[in-house]
């Protein structure tokens, strides 16, 4: 039987951590799993809840301090020995009784990643509806990854595509576009969602400019991880042509008696001469620091799926 591991980051959840424990215990009673609680620095009796459960599949990490959710979740998927991780919030929103039918799903069609879409979502429609509905459709759009709900804490990954996962700043939110960009086979389910009955959300608008910052950040990684030059290079090249056509118009004018002297059309040409070459040297660099990044830590461009000798998985996949 394929063992979970079920991350859950918390902050300021202590009305909601052992309620949602006892929804774990009676959701997966035919599953062997562990469910790993991440403290993220709080502020509340949230640790005391959680130290008070007497039950070994009950893991908590307390952090040192309030660190994000993208780390709470790194520390959760280090932690984390199952064949499969289930990532979920701790504020009762999501429904741990999704998580069987995803977990079939995820064996059945051999995905690497199920995640959930929040069908009849119990959220504000101005506040958390509206702003989620425009940022998922930008999201699609700029990466190609056509994810219905990115905001849905309720995910299950094969282990070793979770663990491949860099998690940084605050980018838990473009999980599935990250996990998208390491190759994973990818699908969509339907599930439960409740309205938050205890404590406060830790979300709002002000996260929708973070989320596109950290989408910039992808869709770059996306188009040219490994081959920065062919970014900077090419609209270096492009810059610098355009401040050099412009240098030699000023050199023709110049040499037919014109005072060229001061004009802003001169100053356009320098900046965009220095600029076009800053940005080819820093392709250049680039190049060499994907090199190093690859060649030092023995990683490979690409990622093997499976291996079939014969018509059959080898010992080997």
């Amino acid at each position: 039987m394929n063992k979970l591991s079920l991350v859950i980051s918390v902050y300021n959840e202590e009305d909601n951590v052992i309620p949602l424990y006892e929804q774990i215990r009676a959701a997966l009673t035919d599953f062997e799993y562990e469910a790993i609680f991440v403290d993220d620095g709080s502020s509340d009796d949230t640790i005391k809840n959680l130290r008070s459960i007497e039950d070994a599949r009950v893991k908590v990490i307390e952090l040192k301090k309030n660190y994000g959710q993208s780390s709470a979740l790194l520390a959760g998927f280090d932690f984390a020995s199952g064949d499969f991780i289930v990532t979920l919030d701790g504020d009762l929103q999501n429904d741990p009784s999704d998580i069987p039918m995803m977990v079939k799903t995820a064996i059945d069609g051999d995905f690497d990643l199920v995640t959930g879409i929040r069908a009849n979502r119990k959220d504000d429609l101005f506040i958390r509806k509206i702003p989620s509905i425009i940022a998922n459709r930008i999201i699609s759009r700029a990466s190609d990854v056509k994810i219905k709900d990115n905001g849905c804490a309720l995910k299950v990954f094969r282990a070793d595509m979770a663990k491949s996962i860099g998690l940084y700043g605050e980018l838990h939110r473009l999980i599935s576009v990250l996990a998208a960009l390491e190759g994973a086979k990818i699908t969509q389910v339907n599930v439960k969602h409740h309205p938050r009955i205890h404590g406060k959300s830790k979300y709002g608008l002000s996260r929708t400019i973070k989320v596109m910052s950290d989408l910039t950040l992808l869709v770059f990684m996306k188009r040219y991880m490994q081959k920065p030059m062919h970014f900077f290079g090419s609209w270096g090249l492009i810059i610098f042509g355009i401040g050099l056509l412009i240098n030699l118009y000023l050199l023709i004018l110049k040499i037919a008696g014109h005072d060229i002297w001061g004009k802003p059309l001169l100053l356009l040409g320098v900046l965009l001469v220095l600029a076009g070459f800053q940005m080819i040297t820093i392709g250049i660099i680039s190049e060499f620091l994907m090199r190093t990044y690859f060649e030092s830590q023995h990683k490979r461009p690409f990622a093997i799926r499976h291996i079939f000798e014969g018509g059959k998985k080898t010992a080997k996949d």
